[in-house]
Parts: structure tokens; C-alpha cells; sequence
């Protein structure tokens, strides 16, 4: 399971040129927590930390500072055009596998039961253009089979962020326009919209019903990634701030508490509740955010990992739960081995089953991202890297220092 935009008469330069090394460190706590919930669906992992809100707001600063770069002729075209350009080509490789995999298992779009009719073959184009949640089977194969049969939910599922990014980068202009004009409306207006569409008194069906309900819960976060571009949350009393945080996740647990889903506090399952526990996080994140142009401390021995993290969000958050799935037979292999004949060592197997899960993802994404992650260098209109962590940049920057 972020966005951003200026505050209007703020000055141009509010925050520093250059990465913020804090926002990147978020970034990268925001990934690896999302696949921790993936790997165990630990309910109160979203209450720790809001992985999704957070990710939206830094997305939404990026666009804002995009936004307003001076120097562009054609400025919000320029920076949709480049968001689009570097999110298509890495969810094409992802979508030709994973479209791939479902027809090679008999998947047939037209003939199921969810997503049949004339129009059906139509819904596959969101595999190329994220404009909704691409169709998937909830089941396929054998639960006995290789991957269990809900893999294709567990694969694709997580598609809806990319729907919901390339709409909040489409709806950037704007909202920066509204936020220009009016915003601490623009700021809070998301969150009464989520108590209409998230809380049941509208209802709307379907695909669009979901695009509409993700939108406006991850909207806040979205516009107060602009807030904190462009200096607003800055100028905001901290304990004004901060006491106006802890008043809206408050709410947002109180309305949990009557509202439990079927895994309990998962808030991913209680659209308010998100919408008002996520805003109030972000807002303290960014209230205390200092602007590190390194990391500082104990945190710089973390700088290689969080570089490459961000270099490769995209493809980790594209690839993550398919390799999730992928570990199982990788493990099961381990069940034909001469010696699991003894109860033992089988049993031990069983019960260490999610750890041998959880320490074979993470070097099965560092091969998914050596084998296609070059793909978002393509789509930036970089030169290809291989394993991109800074190591690389930094030798070149002290290779030039060294020149006469």
C-alpha cells in the first residue's frame, strides 16, 4: 500500500535544492514496511506506520516541485507527460509477466464470471495504461499446485496504487490551482469527501466506486505534500499542528474501533479511518522533518540501500508480492530433500516457514531489480544502471573533484 503542491505567495525557494535525504529515508521505510505487511498481514503494521499515505505525500511534494519549476513554456503538460513517462514503461514489464502467467494458467478474461462481457478484453488495456485497477481472477490453478490459487490477488492486487497515482498526477493541476487559491479547504476537503464516500452514506459501484474512495482517502496526503513544498505546514504553529494530528488520527481510531473489518484494525479495510490516521501521521512526519542533504549519524552506514530503494521504488513496488508468491516453491523444494522424511526436521521447517519466506524476498528483488529495474532509467531518460546505490555517482563526483 503520495503527492505535493505550493503554497500561494510562498517564496520560490522554500526548500533546499537537491534530494532531501529525509524524505528519501521515509520513502524507503515506506517500502520496506509494505512488504512486511505483505509477507505477514500484520493489521497493526498499518497503525505504525502509513505506508501508503506517506508514499502519497512525498509524491504529491515531488509533483509540486515539478510543478513549479520555473522555465518550463508548458509546465503542467511537461511535468504530466514525465510523471506518465516514467511509470508506463515499468509497469509494461511488470504487466507483460503477470498478464503472461495468468493466460499461460487459462485465465480467459472474457469467460470469467467478474469481469466478462462485450467489454472485457477491453479492461486489459489497463495493463498498459494504469486508468483502473487491471482485471485479475481471484482464483487460478490448484491450491495444491505450484503457487496457491489466490496468487493472481496477490500478484496484481497492489495495481490499484499505480491507478491511483496516475489520477492524482492527471488531477495535479488542478488541485494546485484550488490549493493556490483556497488552501486549508483544498487541504481538508478530502477528508469530508472520504465521510461521504467512505463511511457508506454515498455508495458508488464498482471500479469506480474504488477509484473514487482511493482518492479521496489518500487526497490529504497527497495535498500536504504541496503544503510542505511550498512552506505552509512550516509556518503552522508545531503544537497547533501537532495537537490538530493527534485530534484527526484520534477520530480516525474512534471510528475504527466501531468499524472493525475482517482483519480487525487493519485500517486498510476502514476507508475513514485511514484517511484521518494517515493525514494526522503525515503531518507530524513533515512538521518535525529537518532537511538533510546527507544522512546524518549512525543512519549513513543505511545511505547505499536507501539510494537504491528510491532509485527503484517503482520496480519494488511493482515486483514485491509476485516474489512474495515465488518463495513458496522455492521452499517447498526443501520438502523433497533425503532427510525431511524425519518428522523433525520437516516440522521445523513448518514452523520456520514465513522466516525462510521473509530472508528469500529480499535477494530475489535485488535480482529482479539487476534483471529489469534498468527499465526506470530508460523511462527517466537516464543511461541504464544495473545496481544503482550511489556508489557509482559518488566516485565519478570525487573523480572530478580530483581534476585540475
Amino acid at each position: 500500500m503520495s503527492r505535493s503542491l505550493l503554497l500561494p505567495e510562498a517564496p520560490a525557494a522554500t526548500r533546499a535544492p537537491g534530494r532531501d535525504r529525509y524524505l528519501d529515508l521515509l520513502r524507503s521505510l515506506a517500502l520496506v514496511r509494505v512488504v512486511v505487511y505483505h509477507l505477514f498481514g500484520w493489521a497493526w503494521l498499518t497503525i505504525v506506520f502509513p505506508s501508503m499515505g506517506v508514499m502519497f505525500a512525498l509524491a504529491g511534494s515531488l509533483m509540486a516541485r515539478s510543478l513549479n519549476r520555473p522555465g518550463r513554456s508548458c509546465p503542467a503538460w511537461d511535468v504530466i507527460k514525465g510523471r506518465v513517462r516514467r511509470l508506463l514503461p515499468p509497469l509494461w514489464v511488470f504487466g507483460a509477466v503477470a498478464l503472461g502467467l495468468l493466460l499461460a494458467g487459462g485465465w480467459n478474461v472474457s469467460d470469467d464470471p467478474d469481469h466478462g462481457g462485450p467489454w472485457s478484453l477491453l479492461g486489459l488495456v489497463t495493463y498498459v495504461v494504469p486508468v483502473g485497477a487491471p482485471p485479475f481472477p481471484w482464483h487460478l490453478g490448484d491450491k495444491a499446485g505450484l503457487l496457491e490459487d489466490t496468487w493472481p490477488v496477490q500478484a496484481v492486487g497492489p495495481l490499484w496504487y499505480l491507478r491511483a497515482y496516475l489520477w492524482f498526477v492527471i488531477a495535479s493541476p488542478l488541485l494546485m490551482w484550488a490549493f493556490r487559491r483556497a488552501p486549508w479547504v483544498t487541504l481538508f476537503a478530502p477528508l469530508g469527501l472520504t465521510a461521504v464516500v467512505g463511511t457508506g452514506l454515498v455508495t458508488i459501484p464498482g471500479e469506480t466506486g474504488d477509484a473514487v474512495t482511493d482518492f479521496a482517502v489518500y487526497g490529504g496526503c497527497w495535498v500536504l505534500g504541496f503544503a510542505h513544498q511550498g512552506g505552509l505546514l512550516a509556518r503552522v504553529p508545531r503544537y497547533l499542528a501537532v495537537s490538530v494530528a493527534f485530534l484527526i488520527m484520534s477520530l480516525g481510531l474512534w471510528w475504527a474501533s466501531g468499524h472493525l473489518g475482517p482483519d480487525g484494525w487493519d485500517l486498510n479495510d476502514i476507508p475513514p479511518a485511514q484517511a484521518a490516521w494517515s493525514f494526522g501521521f503525515v503531518v507530524i512526519l513533515l512538521q518535525y522533518a529537518p532537511s538533510w542533504q546527507a544522512l546524518p549519524g549512525r543512519l549513513a552506514k543505511w545511505d547505499k540501500l536507501v539510494t537504491l530503494s528510491n532509485n527503484r521504488a517503482v520496480t519494488i513496488y511493482l515486483w514485491h508480492n509476485l516474489l512474495i508468491m515465488a518463495t513458496v516453491p522455492v521452499i517447498d523444494v526443501a520438502y523433497d530433500l533425503p532427510f525431511m522424511a524425519d518428522a523433525r526436521w520437516s516440522s521445523a521447517l513448518d514452523s520456520t516457514y514465513m522466516v525462510w519466506m521473509t530472508a528469500l524476498v529480499w535477494p530475489l528483488l535485488g535480482l529482479v531489480i539487476v534483471a529489469v529495474g534498468w527499465v526506470e532509467d530508460l523511462a527517466a531518460g537516464r543511461r541504464p544502471r544495473l545496481w544503482p546505490d550511489g556508489v557509482e555517482a559518488s566516485r565519478r563526483r570525487d573523480g572530478g573533484s580530483s581534476r585540475p
